[in-house]
């Protein structure tokens, strides 16, 4: 005869870990909840994680969501999960939370581009807080009255009601480029800026503007293009085939409006560099799919996620945010060069 099949062993429990590692169930819920520091000692706390290790212990999240009052889920509000850098975004956010034992909820803009719209009928009852990037700021008028902490991603540090923002040096990533072109010798510049109403764009184009307040000879002609290829080739056709002096680099606000000004200059029968010099932003990978390879800002999207994260967490633990703006650099590749002789 075959024995009776033995029932599965039961599920540990935060008692068998508190028995384990010798202290109360609340020092376990301090260290698992990442609470301990300044309550219990680094001893007593690597104590129970060893204790939860060797008994294979997972917390029911539900459950500690009920005794807490909190569901551990983050909204992400960006503007289109087309646009790489967003995706990019929420890796680096949901990586963070997936340590922490949270979720990350993504609503992304309906048509793409432009604010998305009512996430949630009932936010307070579904969510422990909000990110959001700048340029879905309209969506969060949906949230307004929820009393959820919100967390910013590169926003305008004068407005209000935000418990933390992550900012990204901008207008230092705009000074570089525009920096770089400078030194090639370049004067003549149409700054191909995306039409957008956002605090990241203005900050773009007042740092453009900025760069070359000064240098002698030295012009700037803003040229508006809604945010992708077919906007910005025909906005870049339509500024170099315009009458006067041909402007000698084409300053873009992004990598996607970038390849649209490539695709205009070959149209008109110019050459990238050699005529005219393109540099993008944000340092997607469209960036090296183009040829030549484009000359841009890389901007270090997983970390914004990162941080992002990092800082609600702290807002709901009580904590400050890390202070400061991410670093962001140039990246020199075939686009730019010194204009043409004579020019």
């Amino acid at each position: 005869m075959t024995s009776a099949s033995q029932p599965a062993p039961a599920r540990p429990t935060s008692r068998d870990v508190a028995r384990a590692a010798g202290v109360s169930q609340a020092t376990v819920s301090l260290v698992l909840g990442d609470k301990w520091r300044g309550r219990v000692s680094e001893a007593t706390a690597e104590r129970v994680r060893s204790a939860t290790q060797d008994l294979g212990y997972r917390p029911n999240l539900a459950a500690r969501s009920l005794r807490l009052g909190r569901t551990r889920t983050a909204l992400l509000v960006v503007p289109a999960l087309t646009n790489e850098f967003f995706a990019r975004v929420y890796t680096g956010a949901a990586a963070v939370a997936a340590e922490h034992g949270f979720g990350v909820v993504l609503y992304p803009s309906p048509d793409g581009t432009g604010p998305a719209r009512d996430p949630f009928a009932s936010a307070r009852a579904a969510l422990d807080g909000v990110i959001a990037s700048s340029m879905a700021a309209d969506a969060l008028g949906a949230l307004h009255g929820a009393d959820l902490p919100l967390v910013m991603l590169d926003s305008d540090p004068a407005d209000t009601g935000v418990a933390a923002r992550v900012n990204l040096d901008i207008a230092d990533g705009m000074r570089q480029v525009t920096d770089h072109l400078l030194a090639l010798g370049h004067r003549r510049f149409i700054h191909l800026a995306s039409a957008i109403d956002s605090w990241t764009f203005a900050v773009r184009a007042r740092a453009v503007h900025d760069a070359v307040q000064g240098v002698p000879g030295a012009v700037v002609r803003t040229v508006p293009a809604a945010l992708d290829v077919r906007a910005g080739r025909e906005a870049a056709e339509q500024a170099l085939a315009a009458p006067g002096p041909r402007p000698t680099a084409i300053i873009c606000d992004d990598d996607i409006l970038a390849a649209g000004a490539c695709k205009a200059a070959r149209r008109l029968g110019l050459r990238v560099p050699d005529d005219i010099s393109v540099t993008g932003f944000d340092d997607l990978a469209l960036a090296t799919a183009v040829e030549p390879e484009l000359t841009t800002v890389r901007l270090p999207a997983e970390q914004v996620g990162e941080r992002g994260m990092t800082a609600l967490l702290a807002v709901l633990d009580g904590r400050p945010a890390e202070p400061g703006s991410l670093s962001v650099h140039l990246v020199v590749r075939g686009s730019s060069a010194p204009p043409p002789p004579r020019s």
